[in-house]
């Protein structure tokens, strides 16, 4: 497979599905993969950078069993628990993320789902940050319903995060508390409600290269405008902390594949940045087009905003 003839054809119009050969992202040349994946990012989503951040809203205590998350109730890693944060807290990170030219921000909860009072107070506190700053407005509270969704657009939030977090196939092996139909069906309500769709996965749980594959179809088939890709880093006390970490080379094969797969969505460099030289500046060239900037939810980043935006200007990139 010529792969630079591919990412032209795609510039051109063509697009992969699935049934069709796709065994060629596992073995092709990796400089040639990711100068395409660059081809594509630059025609369809030219070099601005999208930048996001979070803020842990809600901490620990979650019921679900999923075997990478520092923050289960299943899991002992002695993470810091708290309810719903003060709204104070809350529209403080939310501009100074503005203010340092972050373009969207966001309350992420841990937990099945965010409801009764503590939905009342991101309600509020949404509300508050929609008034009073010009930033975008994400959520990320679980498996909420319809009209939850419904109030949270009417509360100014544009974008809705939900993590498929891997393939249908490799999906048992990591939660069993939840399906992964329940995820799609979440992401069928996201879309139905016209909010912006953010959801992606980990790469580096013990799946194949196929599992990546099918994850970036899926993500395709409905619609992503934002596929954050997480590189796992194994958590001390959850059943995957003895996860090898992936090489490089490996996280930008897979960005690059998920390029070629959604040349129109925003492929968002998340968790592990770390495991890449300069926080990941080789993947901007890989076809990575946004990320996750400033203090990450459940490990330390070590890259920061303004580190960020310099890296990115420096290689010609807009924030």
């Amino acid at each position: 497979m010529d792969v630079l003839k591919l990412a032209d054809a795609i510039i051109e119009g063509k697009r992969l599905k699935r049934g069709e050969d796709l065994s060629f992202f596992m073995d092709c040349d990796l400089m040639e993969l990711t100068e395409g994946a660059d081809r594509i990012r630059k025609a369809f989503v030219g070099d601005h950078v999208d930048l996001c951040s979070i803020i842990n809203g809600r901490s620990g205590r979650c019921p679900e069993d999923c075997k990478y998350c520092a923050q289960s109730a299943h899991n002992h890693t002695g993470c810091e628990v708290y309810d719903f944060l003060p709204k104070e807290k809350i529209v403080d990170a939310c501009r100074m993320n503005e203010n340092e030219g972050v373009h969207r921000f966001s309350i992420v909860t841990a937990g099945r789902v965010l409801n009764g009072a503590e939905f009342q107070q991101a309600l509020d506190a949404y509300r508050t940050m929609h008034q009073e700053c010009g930033i975008e407005l994400c959520a990320s509270h679980g498996f909420v319903s319809a009209e939850q969704l419904h109030q949270l657009h009417e509360a100014g939030v544009t974008s809705y995060h939900h993590n498929i977090e891997t393939s249908r196939r490799f999906f048992p092996e990591i939660c069993t508390t939840h399906t992964f139909e329940q995820k799609l069906e979440t992401l069928k309500m996201v879309k139905a409600e016209g909010m912006y769709v953010c959801s992606g996965g980990i790469i580096g749980m013990g799946e194949n290269f196929e599992d990546r594959i099918d994850m970036a179809l899926i993500l395709q088939e409905y619609e992503a405008d934002s596929i954050p890709i997480n590189a796992l880093m194994p958590i001390p006390g959850t059943p995957l902390e003895k996860q090898p970490s992936l090489s490089e080379e490996e996280i930008l094969r897979t960005i690059a594949m998920f390029r070629y797969i959604n040349p129109k969505a925003d492929i968002r460099l998340a968790a592990g940045r770390a495991l890449m030289t300069n926080d990941g500046e080789k993947a901007f060239a890989s076809g990575a087009s946004a990320t996750i900037t400033g203090n990450m939810l459940t490990t330390a980043a070590s890259a920061t905003i303004r580190k960020d935006r310099e890296m990115l200007t420096a290689m010609g990139r807009t924030v």
